[in-house]
C-alpha cells in the first residue's frame, strides 16, 4: 500500500505579504521599487508567472496600476502604445516619474537578484522623446496650488468648463465636479500644453478629460463640446437658468411644458414668484458682466449706508473681485463691526436705508441661524453658511450719453453680515473660488480630520474649535502654505 503524501504545513501568518498569497513569496526587500507588469501582449499566464518570480526575489509587484507604481514592465509593445493605454484611463493615471521598461530589465534584475540600474536600452522608445516634451506636475488639491488669472490653456479649460456646466445642468453633480477639478489643474499650469503626454501623472485628469484635451490639441476643437453647444436642451437650460431665481428643476419643468426661451415664458402667462419676476424684468442687465468700476460704485453706496446706520462698521469687497477679476456676474460684500455683538441688527438697518434711498429693485433677507454646538458641527455638515444675508438687485446710477438711454442699470448684489469673531472664516469662505473652497473643506476633512465652514474650524481629534483672526492662521491650522486671494482662481 502506497502511503499518502504528507501535506506541507504552513505556520499561521507565514507568507502573508499582501501579494498573491503564494507561500514562496519573499518579504519586500526593495520598498523603493514597485512593479506593474502590463498584461497587454504579454499574456495573462506569462504575466502571472513573472509576477510570482518577482515576488520570490523580494520585489513588490502590484496587480492593479496606481500612482504608487515606479516601474511598468512591458513585452512586445511600443512606448507610444503604453502611453496611450495610460492616457485612456483604462489603467488609471501614470506618474510622470514611472519608468516604462522592456521585460529585459526585469529578466536582468531576476538574474542579479535585485533591481538593476535602468539604462537606455531598457527604456521603451517613443516617437516623441521626453527631452522634447516636458511633463507637468501638480499637487492633488486645488488649495495646494497657486492659480492666477493668467490662464495659459484657455482653449482647453473652456472646453472642460462647458462639459462641467452641461453635467451640472443635467443633475450629474459628480461628473460636474470631476470636470471642474480637471479644469482647475490645467488653469494652474505655468505654460501652454502642447502634447497630452505632458499631462500623464497629473491629478484629477481622468480618461474622459484627457480624451477631450487630446482632441482639442490635435484638431482645435472637441466634437463632444461642439455637439453640446448645439444641443437644444443645453441652450434652453442656459437661457432659463440665467433668470435670477430660476434653478435647474424649475427650468426643466418649464421645458416639459413647452417653454424654451424668454418670449415663450412671457407669453405663457405663468405665475412667477417675486425673485423670478425681477429676474425676468431685468434679464439683460443681470446677464451683462459687472465691471470693477461698477463694483466700486456699489461699494461706495454700501459704505455710505454703514456710515449712516452704524458708524465704525466696515465693508469688504469679496468674491471674484477680491481675487483680482475685472468683471463678475454679481458683487459681494462682507459687513462686520470690530466690537462683537454690535453687528446684530445691522442688516435690517442697512436694507432699510437702501430702500429709503431708492437703491433696491429687489431684496430677500435671511436671518443668522448659526449655532456653535459644543460637540462640534452637525454631521453631515452643511456647506451653506448661516449668516444674516441679503440677496438683492441694486438700482445703480450710471453716466448716460444720448437720449433714451437708461440712467441706471440693475446689478446683483449680495450682502453678508459676520460677527468679528467669525470674520476670518467668512472672508476665506466668501472669497472663492468655489472649487478652491470645496477643496479646502475636502483637505480639512480628509487630510486633517477637521471640519471647515465659513463660520469656524473644528478639530475632531482634539474635540475643540480653533479660533482665528486672519486667513493666514486658518491656513496654518490646516498645514497649508498661505495662498493670497489673487492666486485662488482655481
Amino acid at each position: 500500500m502506497i502511503p499518502l503524501k504528507r501535506r506541507k504545513v504552513v505556520p499561521s501568518g507565514a507568507g502573508n505579504t499582501g501579494n498573491t498569497g503564494s507561500e514562496e513569496s519573499s518579504p519586500n526587500k526593495f520598498p523603493q521599487v514597485i512593479l506593474f507588469l502590463l498584461e497587454r501582449k504579454m499574456g495573462a499566464s506569462r504575466r502571472a508567472f513573472l509576477s510570482q518570480l518577482g515576488r520570490k526575489k523580494g520585489l513588490q509587484v502590484e496587480e492593479m496600476f496606481s500612482e504608487r507604481v515606479t516601474h511598468v514592465i512591458c513585452e512586445n509593445i511600443s512606448g507610444d502604445e503604453v502611453v496611450a493605454w495610460l492616457e485612456s484611463g483604462v489603467g488609471g493615471r501614470g506618474r510622470s516619474s514611472a519608468h516604462l521598461l522592456d521585460v529585459s530589465w526585469f529578466t536582468e534584475s531576476m538574474r542579479a537578484g535585485r533591481p538593476v540600474e535602468v539604462l537606455d536600452r531598457h527604456r521603451l522608445q517613443q516617437q516623441m522623446r521626453e527631452a522634447e516634451v516636458v511633463g507637468f506636475s501638480a499637487p492633488s488639491y486645488a488649495c495646494q496650488r497657486r492659480t492666477t488669472l493668467d490662464n495659459h490653456n484657455a482653449i482647453l479649460t473652456d472646453a472642460l468648463s462647458l462639459l462641467a456646466e452641461n453635467a451640472e445642468l443635467s443633475g450629474e453633480d459628480g461628473r460636474g465636479v470631476a470636470f471642474r477639478r480637471a479644469t482647475a489643474v490645467l488653469k494652474g499650469l505655468p505654460e501652454p500644453v502642447t502634447a497630452v503626454t505632458q499631462l500623464v501623472g497629473l491629478p484629477c485628469l481622468g480618461g474622459h478629460s484627457l480624451r477631450v484635451v487630446k482632441e482639442v490639441l490635435e484638431s482645435g476643437a472637441s466634437s463632444e463640446v461642439e455637439a453640446t453647444k448645439q444641443s437644444e436642451r443645453f441652450k434652453a437650460l442656459k437661457v432659463l437658468t440665467a433668470i435670477f431665481g430660476v434653478g435647474v428643476k424649475t427650468a426643466e419643468r418649464w421645458m416639459r411644458e413647452g417653454i424654451h426661451d424668454l418670449q415663450q415664458l412671457r407669453d405663457s402667462g405663468r405665475t412667477l414668484d417675486r425673485s423670478q419676476r425681477a429676474g425676468l424684468q431685468h434679464y439683460d442687465d443681470l446677464n451683462q458682466p459687472v465691471t470693477r468700476p461698477e463694483a466700486d460704485a456699489v461699494a461706495a453706496i454700501v459704505e455710505e449706508a454703514l456710515a449712516a446706520v452704524l458708524p465704525g462698521a466696515t465693508t469688504t469687497l469679496i468674491g471674484g473681485f477680491r481675487r483680482g477679476k475685472l468683471t463678475g456676474h454679481d458683487v459681494d460684500f462682507l459687513l462686520t463691526h470690530p466690537e462683537e455683538g454690535r453687528e446684530v441688527g445691522l442688516m435690517t438697518k442697512v436694507v432699510s436705508w437702501l430702500e429709503t434711498q431708492g437703491f433696491l429693485l429687489y431684496q430677500k433677507t435671511t436671518r443668522n441661524s448659526y449655532l456653535e454646538a459644543e460637540d462640534g458641527p452637525a454631521r453631515p455638515s452643511s456647506n451653506m453658511d448661516r449668516f444674516d444675508r441679503c440677496l438683492s438687485i441694486f438700482k445703480l446710477p450710471v453716466e448716460v450719453k444720448g437720449e433714451g438711454l437708461n440712467p441706471w442699470r440693475a446689478v446683483r448684489v449680495d450682502l453678508v453680515v459676520s460677527p468679528i469673531s467669525q470674520f476670518a472664516f467668512a472672508l476665506l469662505g466668501w472669497t472663492g473660488s468655489k472649487l478652491f473652497e470645496r477643496e479646502l473643506r475636502r483637505w480639512a476633512g480628509h487630510e486633517k480630520a477637521m471640519s471647515l465652514s465659513s463660520h469656524a474650524l473644528y478639530d475632531k481629534t482634539q474635540s475643540r474649535y480653533l479660533r482665528a483672526s486672519s486667513e493666514e492662521e486658518i491656513f496654518a491650522y490646516l498645514g497649508l502654505e498661505y495662498i493670497p486671494p489673487s492666486e485662488r482662481n482655481a
